[in-house]
């Protein structure tokens, strides 16, 4: 199965920002009629489609081992260390797809609207009162001293 029909859990972000159904825009880019974000954003897809399908692969794998009525025998801590590891590089490889992905999505503008203005960002603001100067500090009431009489 080939990696643009293979489902991703961000295919349904792709499809609000451009306004398309995936399959479409997978058409387009083989056409040439797609822009270079729609190719980059397709490529990463791509890219999450395999990582996605490597993590059910071995969360399958790990299900099989442990299944209620597996043999007990054929349990190896060698094989779930190894399953172990490659699933922490499965799904760190899918978390940067999806935040690549996310950040290359949040960067363009909804599909049909043009930017009439840049965007605004946060101004510092003042939060708070200014405080009003301290008074300086006195010791206590003033006692004329006996020196100097």
């Amino acid at each position: 199965m080939s990696a643009s029909t293979k489902p991703t859990s961000q295919d349904a972000h792709l499809e609000a920002v451009f306004g398309t159904p995936v399959a479409r825009l997978y058409v387009a880019a083989a056409a040439g009629a797609a822009t270079p974000a729609v190719h980059r954003a397709l490529e990463l897809r791509s890219f999450l489609a395999l990582a996605e399908e490597q993590v059910a692969r071995v969360r399958d794998r790990v299900h099989r081992y442990t299944a209620p009525g597996a043999d007990i025998g054929s349990l190896s801590a060698s094989e779930l260390k190894l399953d172990s590891q490659w699933m922490d590089a499965a799904l760190s490889a899918r978390d940067q797809y999806v935040t690549a992905l996310g950040e290359l999505l949040r960067a363009m503008s909804p599909a049909g609207t043009a930017r009439a203005s840049p965007p605004k960002l946060d101004q510092p603001r003042i939060t708070t009162d200014p405080t009003p100067p301290i008074p300086p500090a006195t010791a206590g009431p003033v006692i004329p001293s006996a020196r100097g009489r």
